[in-house]
């Protein structure tokens, strides 16, 4: 809004000509979210004491964590505002990814909204049940998936992903990657549901990816960095850098209130939101692979709670103490303070790693 509002006046009054770069954007993109969190933390954590939203402890979950019980919920209301308006203000609203980024963003926050209310507010044991949560987000993902397929981001690379650790070689899908994509966005949606378990543990690691794939979106729409790193140029897609940052400042500015102990939770509100969104800048950037590496943390979350379930069903053992496995290490005896710390560690090479995959000429 601001770019549309301001830059065409450069030409009147020369300082607003740094609104074309992405670079400026993407800062104060960073600087707002942080803002609208610093500033509209506190009172949205009073109103939802206020109103008694407050989280559910399971009792199956580990002991530790009864002490939670009545901690605020819902706060992921807080992120996807932090993610939303500052987009809406720093990028180009002309560029349809960024608005495709966005429209996830609202969905998918949106859906987890309802599981949340059903939940804490309406006493709904399981709050929005799963079926119904899994056919959202498939019905997004698939959406996100034909409008990739009809407006590709890259025409040459329109049913292809790039493979890591590679210069050259694709991986062409065909038809099969509208439902791939699906995959990826209802996949990373709920992995990072499944990651939120502990405090600041998710909002920790979404900041990172969200860095990691900020650069990653400016160096594949910058048509000669792309060419020096022989990675797809993605024409517009530097403008997704903006909606990357703004997402990177809401989980920082989250986290204030989210480390240990934390005075708000993200809820599903936040959780699917996140993971929806990281998946679809994913898609968009051909980086549906590296995604795998990236959010590694995600991925083994998932996994271990998949794997529990097969060996309980298929052997009736159990292989984690607990899953996710964050309960597994806590059930260990590590504070939750040590688990969070050394995951976003894992985390923080996880994406130094990734990054090395980028291959230069």
């Amino acid at each position: 809004m601001l770019y549309h509002l301001l830059y065409p006046l450069h030409e009147l009054f020369s300082p607003l000509n740094v609104f074309r770069y992405i670079t400026f954007r993407s800062a104060y993109a960073t600087v707002t979210a942080l803002l609208l969190c610093f500033i509209f933390g506190p009172p949205l954590v009073r109103r939802l004491r206020e109103i008694k939203v407050r989280q559910i402890i399971r009792e199956e979950g580990p002991r530790s964590h009864l002490t939670k019980a009545g901690t605020p919920t819902m706060g992921g209301v807080l992120i996807v505002a932090a993610i939303v308006l500052p987009t809406l203000l720093w990028a180009s609203l002309e560029n349809p990814y960024v608005i495709l980024a966005t429209a996830v963003t609202l969905v998918l926050g949106g859906l987890g909204f309802l599981d949340d209310y059903l939940h804490v507010v309406r006493r709904a044991p399981k709050g929005l049940l799963g079926r119904y949560k899994l056919i959202v987000q498939i019905a997004v993902g698939l959406g996100v998936g034909v409008v990739l397929y009809l407006h590709p981001t890259e025409p040459t690379l329109a049913t292809a992903t790039t493979l890591p650790f590679t210069k050259t070689m694709v991986l062409d899908l065909g038809l099969f990657y509208i439902p791939f994509v699906a995959l990826v966005v209802t996949a990373t949606s709920n992995s990072v549901n499944l990651t939120d378990g502990l405090d600041g543990l998710a909002t920790g690691l979404m900041a990172l990816a969200a860095a990691a794939f900020a650069g990653l979106a400016y160096v594949s729409g910058h048509a000669r960095l792309a060419e020096y790193l022989n990675i797809p140029f993605i024409p517009g897609g530097s403008e997704l850098t903006i909606f990357c940052m703004a997402m990177f400042g809401a989980a920082l500015g989250f986290l204030w209130f989210n480390s240990h102990p934390a005075e708000v939770f993200m809820g599903d509100t936040g959780s699917l939101a996140l993971g929806g969104a990281l998946g679809t800048v994913a898609v968009m950037l051909k980086k549906e692979l590296l995604l795998v590496l990236l959010g590694g943390i995600f991925v083994a979350e998932a996994l271990s709670v998949i794997l529990q379930v097969l060996s309980f069903k298929l052997r009736h053992k159990r292989i984690f103490r607990m899953a996710p496995i964050h309960h597994h290490f806590e059930l260990k005896g590590w504070p939750e303070s040590k688990v969070v710390i050394r995951f976003w560690i894992v985390g923080v090479l996880l994406v130094l790693l990734s990054l090395s995959t980028i291959k230069l000429q």
